[in-house]
């Protein structure tokens, strides 16, 4: 078995629900995320409160989705990138819920998706709202430099992903569940720059992956795709490359949920990346093509990068951790 739980009831997706600012509205996947605002404010005073609200809506209307109640709902299981996962304590305050706030870095959402899929798989839990959220200004200056110094960013810099994506866990037989799912370890191999993330995760992601198949024992033919969660164009290369090192080509099956939901292009430079990234994208696009059927068997990997922004000025090197989690569509 390994580092891979198996599901034996597989728990299904009722409902899910994403938001999203302006700039990813205009990217790739504007035609599948549910609601996207013209103003990254969301009415808010701070970036840090708008983030907040993000999720506090994708919560709220992943609810309405379901046909539930907040009577329904068991647990929220959810998670950020600000100090003491802020906008997800904040956010979650507001429902009379049980709550547990998670933190993986931007792997935080297959993170709460194993978690809820074990409660639900087990017979403790019957409804698991599972999300995770970001915002681009509240990140540049808790992770790098505040926007009013305008700092200019290195070429190897990714964008944050300013939305939140929140799925329903249930015991309900639907047609996309979360059959199984490969639980990833730190890997460092030394990356120091905080600009670099692709190449501070890659590693971990390619150890999860083949981790995965030697569990399971697939290949990567038995999947349609195999997304990574944010490790962006340069990331992706080398997380490719590692994989036709230890013998596996993913070329065909691989995308990035960091390249997809941005047109990347001189600004955007390596895609998105954030917490809610792979949230993002998984409850817009990815779910919807598992729904209606023209994916059967997807991996969802997202990666994320476990620095702070003590850590890095104190000259530690970047861990990395990847969280893997297999759906079918039935």
């Amino acid at each position: 078995m390994g580092r891979t739980i198996y599901f034996k009831n597989k728990p299904s997706i009722l409902a899910t629900s994403s938001i999203s600012g302006p700039k990813e509205g205009e990217g790739s996947l504007k035609n599948y995320i549910e609601t996207i605002l013209k103003d990254d404010m969301f009415g808010e005073k701070t970036f840090e409160k708008a983030e907040s609200k993000f999720l506090y809506h994708a919560i709220k209307k992943v609810i309405k989705n379901s046909n539930l109640t907040e009577k329904n709902i068991d647990c929220i299981i959810a998670g950020d990138l600000l100090n003491q996962i802020i906008s997800s304590t904040f956010a979650s305050r507001n429902f009379s819920v049980g709550f547990l706030g998670v933190y993986n870095a931007c792997a935080t959402f297959t993170e709460s998706i194993i978690l809820g899929s074990t409660f639900v798989d087990g017979g403790y839990l019957n409804n698991v709202i599972c999300g995770t959220s970001s915002h681009f200004s509240s990140a540049e200056r808790q992770y790098r430099y505040p926007l009013e110094l305008g700092s200019t960013r290195s070429q190897l810099a990714q964008w944050t992903v300013t939305g939140a994506g929140t799925l329903i866990l249930s015991n309900e037989d639907k047609s996309v569940k979360t059959e199984c799912a490969t639980i990833g370890k730190i890997v460092d191999f030394g990356v120091k720059d905080p600009f670099d993330m692709g190449a501070a995760m890659a590693p971990s992601a390619s150890d999860t992956l083949v981790t995965h198949f030697k569990d399971t024992g697939r290949r990567p033919k038995d999947y349609d795709l195999i997304v990574t969660g944010d490790l962006g164009a340069f990331g992706s290369r080398i997380f490719k490359d590692l994989m036709w090192e230890k013998g596996y080509d993913v070329e065909n099956q691989h995308v990035d949920c960091g390249e997809l939901i941005y047109n990347i292009k001189e600004d955007e430079y390596q895609g998105g990346s954030g917490a809610g990234c792979s949230s993002v994208v998984f409850c817009s696009y990815l779910y919807k093509k598992l729904k209606d059927k023209s994916i059967k068997r997807l991996l969802l990997m997202s990666t994320g990068a476990l620095l702070s922004s003590v850590s890095s000025q104190q000259g530690e090197s970047i861990p990395g951790i990847t969280h893997a989690v297999s759906f079918i569509s039935e």
